[in-house]
């Protein structure tokens, strides 16, 4: 069996930086979607970016999130954002959601527990792959969160801390 658990929130909340601080504790992770296809676009001179063609985009993340999904075959796998975040995404910006991707919501289900990185404001930053506004940056949390909730999760908030300070809190609220 596997146990597959979400680090999620809005950009530059410290997800990223939290799961790799799991992964140097000896656990299995599954990176950040989003940020690939970002970079990969770019580098290629695509389309799929959320400055350009927000649907693609997302239809990029959610082929990638599925395919990670299948790939987790360690006991206990982190995943950066799950596949539940897409939904929050296109629901953010006013965009419907494909059936297909609540579809597989539904049917690829994570840990009961998706623990959130709330808005940090001290830790926020922009780079080439986040350009999003603070105040952007907030909703989405906001969203996401309340996206998970929507998919029958428990969203649990990390503590403004270290990353070892959260990684003790996520692994001391799994089952």
């Amino acid at each position: 069996m596997v146990v597959r658990v979400v680090i999620t929130g809005g950009p530059g909340g410290g997800k990223t930086t939290l799961v790799k601080r799991l992964a140097a504790d000896g656990f299995a992770v599954m990176p950040e979607s989003g940020r690939a296809v970002i970079i990969e676009q770019r580098a290629a001179g695509g389309d799929a970016l959320p400055w350009r063609d927000r649907d693609a985009f997302a239809a990029s993340m959610v082929d990638r999130d599925v395919a990670a999904w299948h790939a987790a075959t360690k006991p206990v796998t982190f995943f950066d954002r799950g596949v539940v975040d897409t939904i929050g995404y296109l629901t953010l910006e006013g965009l419907a959601v494909p059936t297909r991707l609540d579809e597989a919501a539904r049917r690829l289900r994570y840990h009961d527990r998706v623990f959130v990185t709330p808005w940090w404001p001290d830790i926020y930053e922009l780079d080439a792959e986040r350009r999003q506004t603070p105040e952007v940056a907030r909703a989405t949390e906001i969203q996401i969160g309340r996206t998970y909730r929507e998919y029958g999760y428990e969203v649990l908030p990390l503590p403004l801390d270290t990353p070892a300070v959260r990684a003790a809190f996520v692994r001391d609220h799994l089952d």
